[in-house]
């Protein structure tokens, strides 16, 4: 199987490249323009001038690096910071509240205090601008959610998103950044003028129409879970979802089934192209058929918000549809791989979506292990082969995902196959009779006995699936992986399946040389990659400073045992730091490590000490000290203020320290300190 010889995959990776490089680096737009222009006119002359059937390779090159360069400038285009009609080219010169126009573009899952949107800025105070922001509303049960397309008028002051202040969390700000939004807006309802409720985008209109389905379904009595997971499986919008269900559904292996993604567009196109069989005895009949589908498949997207995971299946089952319906022979790689060039040309941030690299993963496992899994034990029957099919189809798709879900998500659904096997049978008769619901309810059709059974349905999945979680022993959760762990798992899976399907000396020399460069990653991390550290941990109104060595964490603070298993931050840490064991014990006034002594200054003020001097000193409590003397008498190299001081204290520490030359390292700004020996 010479995969990689196919020229669109080839362009498809030079494509990424350039979208990484274009991410990671800042170019100047400008030279991006002038280097693709003159780039492209050398290709198209070289080509001109070259006219045998067969190319040199230096050819072939150069359309590789033309397309790398593409990808760069496509990356910046898309990024409105890039223009200098960008909002933040504005507020960078302004320090007090601007007059904000904006529209709101996207509902966002709300949080505990604020509603989430991300909108889009027409004006600031009367300058016309561009560019997304995040708008944080905080949460009045008075006042309606806003809606898409809905536009305001509002004073307020844009804010820095805030990066992760401790060690291996959530990075919220660069997630962001992938989105193109760089800042964020906080206000309360009451400072907001709505100036325009009419609907101008395509957003807006599937919003309106989602409303006007929930608002007919809600005539029928469905649970608040019911219709949520309705909203989920067949209108892709989950925020509705509870904490509770959404868990249950990671947990058991089957959140999938709640992202429209290949498999539902799949199912739907099936259920479509049986329903339309009858149009191909007309005269034109398959090509009125595939224009159909398609424009059905592309509504579906637009209703369902078109996610990267919604629009990523509809491009490739496009393709598909028009392959079935026009008798056109094409390759299963070949259409996932147009699919994936096309979307990234248009919208190289889906690069980043986690959805996006999960379900093209799923889908090239499938097809590559699939067919190897299905031989190994035939079925002769059908039932058999049906569920044999499912079940090898399961299983592939773990091959895809597991190293790329270990390193987002640190867990593994053990009974996966078993959501799987007893779901997915019956998910094409959920979604054909969801979407038969949905119908005849917007038509004022629909039987309520039809509606209860529907809900029955969709109640006794969610009943399964949340007890197949509560199979703990099976939850593989706090898994450490690594980026590095990733590249290395994702290349042995490949040279593997080269192996299955070929057997050569070169094929067995390259699986032999990544299992043995594996074993040497593994050993350089675990005994010469740095083992010890010293941190000051940011937490609000608390104070945890941890000691690591190896993999054991010592952790020094007041927080009770109970709280300390089920604190993220410090589970954020664990999984990161691959942490095996942690040790609590009680706060200290002064520690020692790598020949250091740190002395801590808490609310009891007591600081005179004349044993030593303290090469850090760290302030806990607001402590009512005079730093400035503290700085005299103690001579210290750096301070230390961590989440549980006043914000008016360390303002003042902070100007004192900078005018007597001192560092100082406040984790509410800096984050977390970290000393490594």
């Amino acid at each position: 199987m010479k995969l990689l010889n196919f020229t669109v995959i080839k362009l498809t990776v030079s494509l990424i490249i350039g979208i990484l490089l274009g991410y990671c680096f800042e170019f100047n737009l400008y030279f991006l323009i002038a280097l693709n222009s003159i780039s492209l006119v050398i290709l198209l002359v070289v080509l001109l001038l070259n006219s045998t059937s067969k190319k040199p390779i230096w050819i072939g090159m150069l359309i590789y690096l033309n397309t790398i360069a593409i990808g760069c400038l496509v990356s910046k285009t898309h990024d409105q910071i890039n223009f200098k009609n960008h909002y933040s080219k504005i507020i960078n010169n302004k320090s007090d509240s601007a007059l904000i126009t904006f529209r709101v573009k996207e509902v966002l899952k709300p949080g505990k205090f604020y509603s989430k949107y991300v909108i889009d800025i027409f004006k600031i105070d009367d300058r016309t601008v561009i560019g997304r922001s995040l708008l944080n509303v905080s949460i009045d049960a008075t006042e309606q959610p806003f809606k898409v397309d809905e536009i305001f008028i509002t004073k307020s002051q844009f804010k820095e998103l805030i990066p992760p202040l401790n060690p291996h969390q959530f990075d919220y700000k660069s997630y962001l950044k992938k989105q193109y939004i760089y800042h964020q807006l906080f206000i309360d309802s009451h400072e907001l003028l709505k100036i325009s409720s009419r609907k101008h985008t395509l957003y807006g209109y599937a919003s309106k129409l989602r409303e006007h389905i929930n608002k007919k379904l809600d005539l029928y009595n469905f649970k608040r879970d019911e219709l949520a997971i309705i909203n989920a499986l067949l209108l892709g919008q989950r925020q509705d979802i509870s904490k509770e269900i959404y868990d249950s559904y990671t947990q058991a292996g089957a959140i999938h089934i709640l992202a429209v993604s290949g498999l539902h567009v799949g199912i739907i196109l099936y259920l479509l192209n049986f329903l339309f069989k009858p149009i191909e005895y007309i005269k034109h009949g398959k090509i009125i058929k595939t224009i159909l589908l398609i424009i059905i498949l592309w509504s579906f997207a637009i209703i369902a918000g078109l996610s990267a995971s919604v629009v990523r299946a509809v491009s490739m089952f496009t393709i598909v549809a028009i392959a079935l319906n026009l008798e056109r022979p094409t390759n299963v790689y070949n259409t996932l791989t147009i699919s994936m060039f096309f979307l990234l040309l248009f919208k190289p941030n889906f690069l980043f979506d986690v959805g996006f690299q999960l379900s093209y993963l799923a889908v090239f496992a499938i097809v590559s292990f699939q067919p190897i899994l299905y031989n190994l034990w035939p079925q002769k029957n059908k039932i058999g082969r049906f569920f044999w099919n499912i079940f090898t189809v399961t299983i592939s798709a773990q091959f895809g995902i597991i190293p790329i879900s270990l390193y987002y998500f640190h867990q593994f659904p053990g009974l996966f196959f078993v959501s799987n096997l007893v779901i997915i049978p019956f998910l094409g008769s959920i979604l054909g009779l969801g979407l038969v619901i949905i119908g005849l309810s917007l038509v004022n059709l629909l039987p309520n006995f039809l509606a209860t059974a529907f809900g029955f349905i969709i109640s006794s999945m969610n009943t399964f699936v949340t007890w197949i979680a509560e199979q703990e022993s099976f939850l593989f959760k706090n898994i450490s992986f690594s980026i590095e762990q990733v590249i290395m798992s994702y290349l042995l899976i490949i040279i593997t399946l080269i192996v299955l399907k070929r057997k050569t000396y070169k094929t067995l020399t390259a699986l032999l040389l990544i299992v043995v460069f594996g074993q040497i990653y593994y050993i350089t991390t675990k005994y010469f990659k740095t083992k010890n550290a010293f941190i000051v941990f940011h937490k609000s109104k608390q104070h945890i400073i941890g000691f690591k060595k190896d993999h054991i964490l010592t952790l020094h603070t007041s927080l009770k045992d109970s709280t300390i298993s089920k604190d993220k931050m410090i589970t954020n840490y664990t999984i990161g730091a691959s942490i095996k064991t942690i040790t609590p014990d009680s706060l200290k006034l002064v520690y020692q490590f790598d020949n250091r002594t740190v002395l801590v200054i808490d609310s009891m003020n007591v600081y005179n000490v004349a044993s030593f001097k303290p090469d850090i000193i760290i302030l806990q409590q607001s402590p009512k000290i005079n730093l400035k003397r503290v700085i005299t008498t103690l001579q210290p190299e750096l301070i230390i203020s961590d989440g549980s001081n006043y914000k008016s204290y360390q303002d003042r520490w902070e100007s004192t320290c900078k005018a007597q030359k001192i560092p100082f390292h406040r984790t509410s700004k800096k984050g977390a300190f970290i000393y490594r020996y």
